[in-house]
């Protein structure tokens, strides 16, 4: 199966693990289309397309943000098949054969893989590993085999041209902008998905890894970053309307949870790491309680979200706009990319 690969960049401080990023998609058995999405950083696109003139690259033509920019390249993208990978994630052979692997049924509409996180300055000794979403990566508590669930994690996702067709684009309100440690797009899109009948699927035999720069393995980015995922999430129960928007972290916080407390305080009684042990329930703890307090200022301090990238989504005709960069040798020789038939539109 073809298919178009989005990876949606912003920074410069990223490039080393970009360049990765592309060269691991270069490097994949599966044909594909890759499109790099730059989220206005005009140094940045330059320095792109001067570094892959084979591939397409394109100006964020929407608001700023993760949304905007991935909304972007699936305008932009020539196949029905529609995968995404971080900037700082790096694909293993394979990836994107799994990844594609579950819509041999007609009933798949979106897809994820396993994202293990590359520490680069070590894991720190009071992480616990449920909450290695907090840096984009696999938890425990998710499936270890193939399953239907949720919701992927948005390092590594692929998606039909005909979800978004029928359910609408990522909605910009509740995605990533730069640093900003908000996110949840995928999420909101996967429950739409869902709603018009398409199964979402886990593919662990997919796999990238993920860098965590240093300053994302401190506390004070853990309580952010989980004040910030119970904010996310307030949004999207407000969007969605259903008890879809929290089934999965029901079962997180009534199970997961608990039973990683408890198996670590016994081992900070009998185990050989007892103080490692003790620190990371605590931080399970702390975890859980920062989340819930996001939630709760999410959802009694803000209502609705932003339509505004909306309207401007659902004016644009697909492949409208699209142009592919000539080399940098020759920058008046541009061509035109064939734009898919149809229109996509963003949810409203």
């Amino acid at each position: 199966m073809n298919a178009t690969v989005i990876i949606c960049v912003y920074t410069l401080d990223r490039w080393d693990v970009m360049c990765r990023a592309v060269a691991s998609v270069d490097a994949q058995d599966t044909p594909a289309e890759l499109i790099v999405v730059v989220d206005h950083h005009d140094e940045l696109l330059e320095r792109a397309r001067s570094a892959w003139p084979d591939h397409v690259v394109l100006a964020n033509r929407f608001e700023q943000g993760l949304s905007g920019a991935r909304n972007t390249g699936v305008f932009a993208a020539s196949h029905d098949l529609i995968a995404f990978l971080d900037d700082d994630a790096v694909a293993r052979d394979g990836w994107l054969t799994g990844l594609l692997d579950p819509f041999a049924d007609d009933g798949v509409g979106v897809t994820g893989g396993r994202i293990v996180p590359d520490w680069v300055g070590g894991v720190p000794r009071w992480f616990p590993d449920e909450f290695l979403w907090v840096v984009g990566c696999s938890y425990r508590g998710q499936p270890t085999t193939t399953a239907e669930i949720r919701n992927p994690i948005g390092a590594s996702m692929a998606a039909r041209r005909q979800v978004f067709e029928q359910v609408g684009l990522f909605r910009s309100g509740v995605g990533r902008v730069g640093t900003v440690p908000l996110g949840g797009e995928e999420t909101e899109l996967s429950i739409r998905a869902r709603d018009a009948g398409w199964r979402v699927m886990y593919e662990p035999s997919s796999v990238v890894d993920h860098e965590v720069g240093a300053g994302r393995g401190t506390v004070a980015y853990f309580r952010s970053r989980c004040s910030a995922e119970g904010r996310s999430k307030a949004t999207i129960s407000d969007v969605s309307g259903g008890s879809d928007a929290l089934d999965a972290e029901r079962s997180y916080a009534t199970r997961t949870l608990p039973s990683g407390v408890l198996r670590r305080l016994l081992a900070g009684l009998t185990g050989p790491h007892r103080r490692d042990s003790l620190a990371q329930a605590a931080m399970l703890v702390v975890g859980l309680a920062t989340t819930v307090f996001g939630y709760a200022r999410g959802r009694f301090g803000r209502r609705g979200v932003d339509g505004a990238v909306e309207t401007t989504v659902m004016e644009l005709p697909v492949g409208a706009h699209t142009t592919r960069p000539a080399p940098p040798t020759d920058p008046d020789t541009a061509t035109d990319i064939a734009p898919p038939t149809g229109t996509l539109r963003a949810a409203t």
